[in-house]
């Protein structure tokens, strides 16, 4: 697994209305080796009620791809 770099691009791979469900993807990436990022706006988990905008999950750009691959398409 490679770890991301100040030179790796991160994308928004797909948004997620809850932060339980983004890092269940997260996991499931990382289980097959692609770095991800949960990203939520919730003031680093003391205002959960701020999130209500989405979270997205981020991944390297190249690895954008493999993570529809893993994921399958979104719902």
């Amino acid at each position: 697994m490679q770890h991301m770099t100040k030179e790796s691009k991160l994308v928004v791979f797909r948004d997620f209305l809850n932060k339980a469900e983004a890092e269940l993807a997260q996991g499931a990436l990382e289980a097959q080796g692609v770095d991800a990022i949960v990203q939520a706006d919730d003031a680093g988990g003391e205002e959960p009620g701020l999130w209500m905008g989405g979270v997205r999950l981020l991944v390297r750009e190249q690895d954008r791809e493999r993570a529809g691959e893993i994921l399958g398409p979104s719902k």
